[in-house]
């Protein structure tokens, strides 16, 4: 089990940016291998940004053995909530435990195209911290929802019922990533909606854990992000870094969005 001795105070003061590469269901296991080795030439070293990559299912073993642990942290794309028996097919997080750090969950291309509950969420958040892992809770509407003017009611309910077995001392383990559905690229949503959609999340946390989790846990923005777009969302105060879909694919521009959150954090901490 993970182990909870910080006090929130030292929590948020030592907190870093988060910036999540979601590889999806691309790279080979030696292609995988290869843009790790180029990443990892490219990318400058930071202690400000935390940097994690969820490549593939079968490639996240070998890449365990490859990759610089103080550089990059692995994820999980997806997994089975039960921990062993006879599910033909599916792996486990007490599987994956010792490979990765994190694990995504509730993902609207999970949600939507494989058809995963509140309750598929729920359970997965459970056995993920269960296991020592950190889930990424991914919550956001659809465009047909929000022009129903129901994203206050979607985001409530997937992210109550995603955390609904989540603990007090659980809750810092957590990282929520807001990624509307209908954002893309050629409709970006403005910086102000984001910061309204990150206020009223924390807003919920902290009617069920309290002030001091609701600013201590990291939020981050997902939805068709790259690096000539990333700087105005990282500026928005409250949200903790980014999940990076398409970008993430391409070394020059992953890395850059990660130049551009070690910046914003050195000089919100006042660094040179």
């Amino acid at each position: 089990m993970i182990e909870y001795n910080h006090k929130w105070d030292k929590i948020m003061a030592n907190a870093q940016k988060l910036i999540i590469g979601n590889w999806k269901m691309n790279f080979t296991v030696d292609e995988a291998s290869h843009f790790l080795h180029k990443l990892a030439l490219v990318a400058k070293p930071t202690t400000n940004v935390e940097v994690v990559l969820a490549p593939a299912l079968f490639s996240i073993q070998s890449l365990s053995l490859q990759v610089n642990r103080k550089q990059f942290k692995l994820a999980a794309q997806n997994f089975y909530h039960r921990d062993f028996g006879a599910f033909t097919g599916e792996t486990s997080i007490a599987q994956l435990r010792g490979f990765v750090d994190y694990a995504l969950v509730g993902h609207s291309e999970r949600r939507y195209i494989f058809d995963e509950t509140t309750d598929d969420t729920r359970l997965k958040v459970a056995a993920a911290l269960r296991s020592g892992v950190k889930p990424i809770l991914c919550i956001g509407e659809t465009e047909s929802e929000k022009s129903r003017g129901e994203t206050n009611d979607v985001i409530y309910d997937q992210l109550l019922g995603g955390l609904r077995e989540v603990t007090s001392e659980d809750i810092v383990n957590v990282v929520i990533a807001y990624e509307p559905i209908w954002a893309k690229e050629a409709k970006l949503p403005i910086p102000d909606e984001i910061a309204n959609m990150v206020k009223l999340i924390r807003k919920h946390i902290e009617h069920l854990y309290g002030k001091k989790a609701a600013e201590a846990v990291r939020v981050v923005y997902g939805g068709s992000i790259d690096s000539s777009t990333a700087e105005p969302y990282l500026k928005i105060t409250g949200v903790d870094g980014l999940l990076v879909g398409g970008a993430s694919l391409n070394t020059k521009h992953f890395c850059e969005i990660i130049d551009i959150s070690n910046k914003l954090t050195r000089t919100t901490r006042g660094g040179k």
